[in-house]
């Protein structure tokens, strides 16, 4: 099989495309024939090696994958031969043309859902879950803004709030990202490049502030958030890439919270609720991956270098 092998961490280059044995499925195991690999942020944090994790060397990269089911190790029950399925997580790698997990790493894809919208399921909707269901408990009526909303995990959160009744307001640097937010189900769309955007977000409340900020760039963006809260309102910090300034005075004054998380952490019973959750949306249309672009699996180290960069318009995944 063909797959993406990091013998040593750094930059784009150590991403190699190579050729290796294909895996066999242990007991309990399931062999996925890749038909789609999902590109995330920390995929690329982990091959430069300042993720909090660090895979033994050489590793094939990805968690999020979507395909069909080869071949099934003793004891498998879950899942047959042609099953289609999503993977959250695996034993071996998402870019490659097949990949190794466990029985309860993968999951029914439904038949709506493409296979390269089904490997932008797990990091970006299971975050987008974590977040706004067990990290700011949010609920109808509240109003959340998701900053860089046209990004996998914005959109996932800006279908997700809207779903659950919430006021959703989203952040987008370019006119297409905001056309995309604003199609996604976002009642205001703000241009995150113009100077006077926190202003207008601050307009648009009346005054009163935000209930939930879900935060993909909190080195940028951690203290402004914080003077944009209301009341007991809570920053979900997502993703970041640095350090930062803050006043705790904009927390205390609002009763706020600034609350990070890491999917890495989370809990059986908090994954359960996550898949169970995911599926019965993926089955009714309120979620809709949105795939930006296909990129053929030999060019990882492109995708690499666009998945950080700004104007993101949904989903860019990997077809072996």
């Amino acid at each position: 099989m063909k797959a993406i092998v990091v013998h040593e961490f750094g930059g784009l280059d150590v991403l190699k495309f190579e050729e290796i044995p294909t895996p066999k499925p242990a007991a309990g195991q399931v062999l996925v024939r890749v038909h789609a690999a999902g590109v995330n942020p920390y995929d690329t944090y982990m091959r430069a090696g300042t993720y909090a994790i660090k895979p033994p060397l050489p590793y094939t990269p990805g968690s999020d994958a979507a395909g069909v089911i080869e071949a099934v190790g003793d004891g498998v029950k879950k899942v047959k031969p042609g099953d289609r399925v999503y993977t959250a997580k695996t034993l071996t790698g998402a870019y490659g043309q097949y990949a190794l997990a466990l029985e309860e790493q993968v999951h029914p894809l439904p038949e709506k859902i493409s296979f390269a919208q089904g490997a932008g399921i797990w990091i970006p909707y299971g975050t987008a879950y974590h977040a706004l269901y067990h990290s700011a408990v949010a609920h109808a009526s509240e109003t959340v803004l998701v900053h860089g909303a046209s990004g996998g995990v914005g959109t996932a959160a800006v279908q997700m709030a809207r779903a659950m009744g919430l006021t959703v307001f989203g952040t987008a640097g370019t006119q297409k990202g905001a056309d995309l937010v604003k199609r996604e189900g976002a009642h205001q769309v703000f241009d995150h490049s113009k100077s006077s955007y926190l202003e207008e977000i601050m307009k648009a409340t009346g005054g009163r502030g935000m209930d939930i900020i879900l935060e993909m760039l909190a080195n940028v963006n951690l203290s402004a958030d914080l003077k944009l809260l209301a009341t007991n309102g809570r920053v979900i910090i997502i993703g970041n890439r640095g350090e930062i300034t803050i006043n705790p005075r904009d927390l205390m004054s609002r009763r706020a919270s600034a609350r990070g998380f890491t999917m890495w952490a989370i809990t059986p019973a908090e994954e359960a609720q996550i898949h169970a959750g995911l599926v019965a949306g993926l089955e009714n249309g309120t979620l809709r991956p949105v795939v930006a672009k296909e990129l053929p699996l030999a060019e990882a180290a492109r995708a690499h270098k666009e998945v950080l960069e700004p104007g993101a318009a949904g989903k860019i995944v990997l077809v072996p």
